[in-house]
Order: structure tokens, then C-alpha cells, then sequence
């Protein structure tokens, strides 16, 4: 997605070989007119998929999957990270590992919101190791839900997640894959040419 490439090379700022920030625009601010184009782009990807459910994990992934079920006219699940309490039992669970933040997080969606009838699309902001995701994935598993693929704003081509999720068979639709921070410069996976 050139707008999304355009934007992370114009505000985005590299902090090191593994680490791009993009708060700016993603995951601190949010740019409504971005993220709505953002969502017109995975609805078209996964349009007639039969999608029923976004799932995702709060907080960055809520605004892209949000948009994303605004165009397919269906409700966004975000797994929570801190206990509430009003969501203290009945609930799917997974434990999450995050290396931005050097911690591991429980996980949980209230079984009243996903079911086994349910097609879902699982959705986040980054992709990196895939811990976010692979958790997301365990808890529609738990529900035996149907899951159609995994959007994800932008993957980090140069670490495993995206790999590790292809290599299990999982969709994985990407609107900027980045191969590359070295440098202190953004460079893309270009996309195959036909």
C-alpha cells in the first residue's frame, strides 16, 4: 500500500536495527483518514471470505481492525491485556510474549463474543516475532472458530513471525512489509512482479 510506505518513510523514524516507530500515525496518534484507507484495503483482501468477526489485541490493533470492520460491516473482538473487572471469568485465554515491552501478558476474550460458527479475521498493527498474533490465534482456536487469515498494518519481513505463521498454512496479508532498518533506512520487500 503506497500511501501507508509513503507515510512510514515521510514520519516514521528508525530507532535501531529491529525497531521502527510509528506513533505518529499507528500506535500512539492515529490518522483517521489512514486508517480508513487501511481498512478499505483488508476489506477488498478479504472481502468474500464470509468474515463474521475481527478479532484483535488492544490497543494498537483496535483502530486499523475497527476500520477494517466498519467496511465489512462486521464487529471487532479486542483480547484484552489487564484483568477488568467486569471480564473476570467465562473467557478465552492465551499468553502473550512482547519484546517490545520484555513481558508476557495473559490475554482474554470473553466467551459471550466468539463463537464456534464464527469466521474470523485476525487482525494487528505490527508483525514482528508473531507472539501477538500466534495468541490471537489460540484464542479463536479455543473458541473453534474459523479463521480466514491474519491482516497486519505493517510486518517486519527481517524477523520470524511472518514466516512462522506462512509456514503453518495461515493467510498473512500485509500492507507494508519492511526487509530491512539497517542503516537507519526503511527499505521494503518489494512485491512480486507478474
Amino acid at each position: 500500500m503506497e500511501l501507508l510506505k509513503n507515510k512510514i518513510i515521510e514520519e516514521g523514524r528508525v530507532l535501531s536495527d529491529t525497531v521502527l516507530k510509528v506513533d505518529s500515525f499507528l500506535n500512539h496518534q492515529v490518522d483517521p483518514k489512514l486508517m480508513k484507507q487501511v481498512g478499505e484495503e483488508f476489506a477488498k483482501k478479504f472481502r468474500n471470505t464470509g468474515i463474521t468477526k475481527i478479532l484483535t489485541i488492544e490497543s494498537s490493533g483496535i483502530a486499523p481492525a475497527t476500520m477494517t470492520g466498519l467496511e465489512l460491516d462486521v464487529p471487532v473482538i479486542f483480547a484484552r491485556k489487564r484483568k477488568s473487572l467486569t471480564l473476570t471469568d467465562h473467557l478465552f485465554t492465551a499468553e502473550v510474549y512482547s519484546y517490545t515491552k520484555k513481558t508476557s501478558n495473559e490475554i482474554s476474550v470473553s466467551k459471550d463474543f466468539l463463537h464456534e460458527d464464527d469466521i474470523v479475521l485476525v487482525m494487528d498493527d505490527f508483525l514482528a516475532n508473531g507472539q501477538a498474533a500466534l495468541g490471537l490465534l489460540e484464542i479463536a482456536k479455543q473458541a473453534k472458530a474459523t479463521v480466514v487469515g491474519v491482516g497486519i498494518v505493517i510486518e517486519k519481513g527481517f524477523q520470524t513471525g511472518g514466516k512462522q505463521l506462512r509456514d503453518k498454512g495461515i493467510r498473512v496479508e500485509s500492507l507494508a512489509i519492511v526487509e530491512s532498518l539497517s542503516d537507519g533506512t526503511v527499505r521494503f520487500k518489494e512485491e512480486a512482479r507478474i
